[in-house]
């Protein structure tokens, strides 16, 4: 069965939610706001329209000027610090690494000059009568007992696109036309932080949620409508809305399979479950309202973690597919990823990027640099990587590092220290914890990055974590498809495929012409249709929709799923398919001193 025809990977999976309506547009989205004040039937009416950074807060504002003439509007970023002392107060967090911060401890109301708030505050109580809106980041903390609380959120994603067109900067900061690079690592370790935790403070309180990540087209739900969606969400499989991005080494895999654009050079990357940065997409009577994946493990941790896991990591989603495309294209950086201790005491993260590839698809010629070869001197490995990088000279990686030769369905484990690298003409299905921007880059070919500026090398952070003992015959008896079968039944058999055994995740194959019963014990899992044209994901208790899925589509189950079962559908009838699953070795995690 040729698994590379038409296309049918669903690139905006959505959730259907009845019972409630959403409210497209701003003059609907107004008209909704002025009934809900004549509804509280009150003189002065106080609302705070609470925005996550990123938002575009003047077309909030020109929205409810212009549907609103008589609305005392108040701007929320006039009662922060300068700018000048907000940048003073996040460099130590933000750091002069090119890449890498320090997880801030700060928190929103340390962005706010108390003076601003009180001024702010005084002109609201001189208001008597008539409708008072504050908006942007921080309104709720100048009005924090409003009539009224609306949240308008951002997708991390969307943000990203945002500093690319230099249409937004970071939290308190005018900084629009800085580097990318700079942007995205400031609101990593400090701005994104900060905000979600202010999130996970208020958003039980939220009265009403505005949707704006398409410009001009705003949606807004109720706050019980939305508690409803995660409620739904959670009792059920779902995919989160994958998204796509080209880079140095890209290849042309992703652009077939998922089916992008084809006018793009490439795709390297294509981000199908990492909850951080990925949305979720409701359907309200076919009106599609986006948030922010993380939404959903704020709100409902234990429900869709399990007790173990929720107790060990908190309301963090610990797990991350994603797609790797080098088909027709170039190899990855030489690579490798910090121990737990250095990127605790360097970063302040708590737990680190193990990972694994798994190949889904590979040429003849593939291959895979992994681990060291037997009896290298370090002190010559790391001058040559230094000459490399100073004097632009080349870095012979196959005098160091071992080459191995890889096909589709290899499982390749990587725990943290080991250098690693995926080469040309494969795609990489990779299972990894979710610190994913961890990567301290050592050798990157000599290739410039897609803006023709050097991609950040990281051979200081590198030399500190490389673990030299992970040399040719360790790797191989180690992590190189180590595959146990664990059970058989009727049509179907269950392999163990790693991870590591340093790593909190475990993850299993499993082949299937017929049905197969899976439990989730207490335990959320991660899976991919990794061969099959389409599978179907069904409750035996009818607890939940039949769930379809296509080839190459990464879904989540909940653990409050408990029992949930996956067969062949469609145009995989009669055909052998396959799905890899990961979950959290919770009976380990003690050991593993997560928390």
């Amino acid at each position: 069965m040729n698994q590379l025809k038409k296309s049918d990977y669903d690139k905006f999976p959505s959730i259907t939610i009845d019972g409630h309506t959403c409210i497209e547009g701003w003059k609907n989205i107004v008209a909704k706001l002025e009934e809900a004040c004549k509804k509280l039937n009150d003189g002065k009416i106080v609302i705070a329209i609470e925005c996550y950074p990123g938002v575009y807060t003047h077309e909030i504002a020109e929205a409810l000027f212009q549907y609103i003439p008589g609305a005392k509007l108040l701007d929320a970023s006039t009662a922060m610090k300068t700018n000048d002392e907000i940048g003073k107060m996040v460099y130590p967090f933000v750091t002069d690494d090119p890449v890498f911060g320090y997880m801030t401890s700060l928190n929103l109301p340390d962005f706010f000059d108390a003076k601003k708030i009180a001024s702010m505050q005084g002109k609201l109580d001189t208001v008597n009568e008539g409708i008072c809106i504050i908006y942007g980041t921080g309104a709720s903390l100048i009005a924090p007992k409003p009539n009224l609380l609306f949240y308008a959120d951002m997708p991390r994603w969307e943000i990203q696109l945002r500093f690319r067109n230099k249409s937004i900067g970071n939290m308190g900061a005018q900084n629009q036309g800085a580097e990318f690079s700079y942007l995205y690592k400031r609101s990593f370790f400090v701005d994104w932080r900060v905000c979600d935790r202010y999130k996970k403070e208020i958003m039980n309180r939220w009265d009403y949620l505005l949707d704006t990540t398409i410009p001009n087209n705003p949606k807004l739900i109720s706050g019980d409508a939305f508690k409803d969606a995660l409620r739904e969400t959670v009792s059920r499989p779902f995919r989160v809305v994958p998204f796509f991005d080209p880079g140095p080494w890209g290849g042309q895999w992703l652009k077939e399979v998922c089916d992008l654009d084809r006018g793009q050079q490439n795709f390297a990357w294509g981000f199908d479950c990492v909850p951080e940065e990925n949305s979720l997409l409701f359907s309200f009577n076919n009106i599609l309202f986006e948030t922010p994946a993380i939404n959903l493990v704020f709100a409902e941790p234990e429900k869709l973690l399990g007790q173990k896991v929720y107790k060990a990591f908190g309301a963090e989603f610990p797990i991350r597919f994603d797609f790797l495309d080098t088909m027709d294209g170039g190899n990855l950086s030489l690579q490798v990823h910090p121990l737990k201790e250095y990127i605790r005491e360097k970063f302040g993260m708590a737990y680190t990027q193990d990972e694994s590839y798994y190949f889904l698809d590979a040429k003849d010629e593939a291959f895979v640099y992994l681990g060291l070869k037997e009896k290298i001197v370090p002190e010559k490995m790391i001058n040559a990587l230094e000459k490399a990088q100073e004097k632009g000279d080349d870095f012979d990686a196959e005098e160091y590092v071992q080459k191995w030769p890889v096909k589709k369905h290899d499982h390749i484990l990587i725990p943290a220290g080991t250098v690693h690298c995926s080469g040309a003409d494969t795609v990489v299905l990779e299972i990894s914890a979710t610190p994913y921007i961890f990567t301290f880059k050592l050798w990157d070919w000599g290739r410039m990055g897609l803006n023709g500026k050097p991609r950040p090398i990281s051979i200081g952070h590198g030399k500190g974590v490389i673990q030299w003992n992970r040399t040719t015959n360790w790797t191989k008896q180690n992590i190189i498809n180590h595959f146990e079968k664990i059970a058989e039944g009727d049509g179907w058999r269950e392999e163990k495929t790693g991870l590591d055994e340093t790593s909190f995740i475990e993850t299993r194959r499993h082949w299937f012409t017929k049905k197969v019963t899976h439990h989730t014990n207490g335990n959320f899992n991660v899976l991919n249709l990794i061969k099959g044209r389409e599978a179907i994901v069904e409750s035996p208790g009818n607890l939940f929709n039949p769930f379809v899925i296509h080839y190459a589509e990464t879904f989540i189950v909940p653990a409050a799923v408990e029992e949930y079962s996956i067969r062949p559908y469609g145009e995989s009838e009669d055909f052998e398919c396959a799905t890899i699953k990961a979950y959290v070795r919770t009976q380990n995690l003690i050991d593993y001193r997560i928390n």
